[in-house]
């Protein structure tokens, strides 16, 4: 008797192959082209309260099924995140937005997944466009919205279920079922339930440092201390500085900046126009840091105490300013830090202390930190005990001092453990040095940069420059602050230029940027004298001398300062730099450019002319889209420095501007 063989072999499981398990088997879409995005993730990007974040992806899948995804986002230190839906734009590529409201750090990530009951919907309505027979179809679909049910709770499972019963009921007709698949409110509860087992979920959270509003708008004005007196033989005091407080509000500032406040060495002490050779009358540079009286946390006997600076601290916020202060991390070599800790100091072989250079430039007065030392820790402790001290004292605006110079890592400790514990703490770089150390100090923390824009004069170098700035990837992270002046830099443009050179590049900063600086009371009054032909030093500079300002010479700019800093406060259209756009003229000595608030309510529009001595004309080529205009349209622009009113039609629009008058207009775009 033969056996019958049995040709039905036995099913085992599969394993998936080495290094794939089957949830990684089974996603099928690529994340990428992520925006913004800061060096894959290594460093966040920044945004200020209230901020829109504007994020966008790839989303790449194999075969035609409909995609969804989220961005999720959530400040540090919730616990869940939250999620807004990804909305496709075309061509895989999909964005969606967040607000950030919350001061401090915020992360965000992306999921996708393949949307099985989205495309199952777009399948089932073309069939019963074409009269197909789509019962069985829709029990597929009657199938998903069950499985939605099963992710569900409560009410909303209860509704799904009532759905899949209604889709999958033959008895009724196929337009009704139909109109309910495609129904605003089954498309809300599946979205809100979906099928994530094998959702795709970007391998990196990325970060979004939060700061408060001045960080991205603000004006900014450097006075140094001792010289608000009206004795130049008379050291000026906190209390004097009291006094000038109400004639900085009044120009519209927001941001009082102090140089260094501590006591000055007398070894090596510069004299006049940093002469080598000083009085017993030279007050000595505020940048020499440090006596017998202390360091880097005391005040300048002859400035007064420490109350009498938390005191001016409490009257500027009465006035509407805030106290920013000098960080310089160097020494005078009477400093404390000399004796106490002399590792950190480079010791040269003759048994001397290395000073700063910047050949030519010599610093004698001037003692650069040693972060080579062994004794590093100490050193970084100490410096970061700097910062908490003047904090406790109420400040919360640094200006450092030459940032380049010191260890990258070292900011990006001393910042990270600044704004973990302060996270309403702005802190301005100081970094005149090559772009990539520029955008690699504001990556690793610096809120604000000093910018190339002082050296920046022509039509050409203005246009480049800002837009690199502001409309590429620079934008998400480092913040620009436009200074035209400093007591180390006084341009050619203004040395030649005069009163017109002054007034454009005041215009130019206040508007091209959301934050901008001037030196005053020299930029107001229009000081223009340098030390020698060729040089960017001020003769008789305030950094080695007090100065007693005459604050109502006629020529002051004060008037026109303050009513600049009235349009950029009433206009939100320059309170954000992304929507900067330059619009081309036949004449390179006129540059236009315009921007608009977010809502579209607000546009300004501003030409300025560059020929300082010299009348020019010309027309404009407006981009007429980027101001919400039509081809064919008439607009009116009024010149909200004179009150003229001007009605132009269409791109091409003459402009004529005298320098001996107004060499600039800032017109209000109506429509």
């Amino acid at each position: 008797m033969s056996k019958t063989v049995s040709t039905k072999q036995e099913k085992r499981p599969v394993s998936p192959p080495k290094g794939i398990d089957e949830i990684a088997a089974r996603r099928r879409i690529i994340i990428e082209g992520v925006k913004p995005e800061v060096d894959a993730g290594r460093y966040p990007i920044k945004r200020v309260q209230g901020d829109r974040v504007l994020v966008e992806v790839n989303l790449v899948a194999d075969g035609h099924d409909e995609l969804a995804g989220v961005v999720r986002f959530r400040h540090s230190e919730a616990k869940r995140f939250s999620e807004t839906p990804l909305e496709p734009l075309g061509n895989d590529r999909w964005r969606a937005a967040f607000t950030v409201t919350t001061l401090g750090r915020y992360l965000y990530t992306f999921a996708a997944w393949v949307d099985h009951f989205a495309s199952w919907r777009a399948a089932i309505v073309k069939k019963a466009q074409t009269g197909e027979n789509i019962e069985v179809d829709m029990l597929i679909g009657a199938a998903l919205i069950r499985e939605a049910a099963q992710r569900a709770k409560g009410e909303a499972s209860r509704e799904l279920r009532q759905i899949a019963d209604r889709i999958g009921e033959s008895r009724s007709t196929v337009a009704k079922r139909i109109e309910l698949v495609v129904s605003e409110r089954v498309r809300q509860l599946m979205q809100a339930y979906p099928n994530l087992r094998y959702a795709t979920e970007y391998p990196r959270e990325l970060g979004v440092v939060v700061d408060r509003k001045l960080a991205r708008f603000g004006a900014w004005y450097e006075m140094f201390p001792r010289s608000c007196t009206n004795d130049p033989n008379r050291h000026g005091t906190f209390k004097d500085c009291e006094k000038r407080l109400a004639y900085v509000a009044s120009m519209g500032f927001d941001i009082v900046y102090l140089p260094p406040i501590h006591p000055i060495g007398t070894t090596h002490r510069k004299g006049k126009n940093n002469s080598v050779v000083c009085t017993a009358r030279d007050p000595g540079c505020p940048w020499a840091i440090g006596d017998a009286d202390g360091g880097h946390k005391a005040v300048h006997r002859e400035l007064g105490s420490l109350e009498e600076f938390r005191s001016l601290t409490k009257q500027a916020e009465k006035h509407g300013l805030e106290i920013a202060l000098d960080i310089a991390f160097q020494a005078s070599p009477d400093h404390p830090y000399v004796k106490a800790h002399p590792s950190w100091f480079r010791q040269r072989p003759d048994g001397s202390v290395q000073y700063a250079e910047n050949p030519p430039k010599k610093y004698q007065d001037l003692y650069p930190l040693n972060f080579d030392t062994d004794d590093w820790p100490a050193l970084w402790s100490e410096l970061k005990s700097i910062f908490d001290f003047w904090i406790e004292q109420g400040v919360r605006i640094f200006r450092v001092d030459n940032p380049h110079t010191k260890p990258f890592v070292f900011w990006e400790w001393l910042i990270s453990q600044i704004k973990a514990r302060h996270p309403d703490v702005i802190l301005l770089s100081e970094a005149f040095t090559r772009p990539k150390i520029m955008y690699a100090l504001s990556k690793l923390g610096f809120t604000q940069s000093y910018t190339y824009f002082t050296w920046r004069n022509t039509k050409k170098e203005l246009t480049e420059y800002l837009t690199e700035l502001t409309r590429t990837e620079v934008f998400d992270f480092f913040g620009p602050n436009l200074w035209t002046n400093t007591p180390d830099i006084l341009h050619e443009v203004l040395q030649h230029g005069g009163r017109p050179a002054f007034i454009s590049r005041l215009v130019l900063a206040a508007t091209l940027g959301t934050s901008y600086g001037v030196y005053g009371p020299a930029f107001e009054l229009c000081i223009n004298t340098p030390r020698e032909p060729g040089s960017e030093e001020y003769l008789d500079s305030e950094k080695y001398e007090i100065k007693a300002w005459q604050l109502d010479r006629p020529e002051s700019l004060r008037g026109l300062i303050a009513q600049i800093n009235r349009i950029r406060n009433s206009n939100e259209a320059l309170h954000s730099n992304h929507d900067l756009v330059f619009h081309p003229t036949d004449n390179d000595h006129l540059i236009c450019y315009s921007k608009r608030s977010a809502d579209r309510t607000n546009t300004l529009l501003v030409a300025v002319n560059l020929d300082y001595q010299n009348t020019q004309s010309g027309r404009t080529n407006l981009s007429l889209n980027e101001l919400g205009l039509g081809n064919d349209q008439w607009f009116e622009v009024t010149d909200l420095l004179t009150g003229a009113s001007y009605s132009w039609h269409g791109a091409y629009n003459y402009i004529e501007l005298n320098p001996g008058n107004l060499p600039a207009h800032i017109f209000l775009v109506r429509y």
